[in-house]
């Protein structure tokens, strides 16, 4: 079975317009890879106030999304300095 792949707007128009090109095509690869296919199996829950969003880990960078039926609904895809920092403010918004 595959997932749908959605996207939140900041994620298009921030996060992956940020990534260098080479970075840029791992977590390409990663998304369509691997949470196409088992988001679960890759993945790796979140606790506390992001309970109910998961981690993809890529190197140094996070993607952080949530899982919901058939549609893996992603939030964020930054570094691993920044990445909860920048969760929580898309999540008030």
């Amino acid at each position: 079975m595959t997932y749908v792949l959605e996207y939140h707007k900041d994620v298009i128009r921030q996060d992956i317009p940020a990534l260098s090109g080479e970075w840029r095509k791992w977590i390409k690869r990663a998304i369509e890879n691997r949470l196409v296919v088992h988001p679960e199996l890759y993945s790796k829950p979140l606790r506390k106030s992001l309970k109910g969003y998961r981690k993809l880990r890529v190197g140094d960078w996070r993607v952080i999304f949530r899982i919901q039926t058939r549609m893996v609904k992603i939030l964020v895809i930054k570094n691993r300095s920044i990445v909860y920092k920048t969760v929580v403010k898309r999540l008030t918004q």
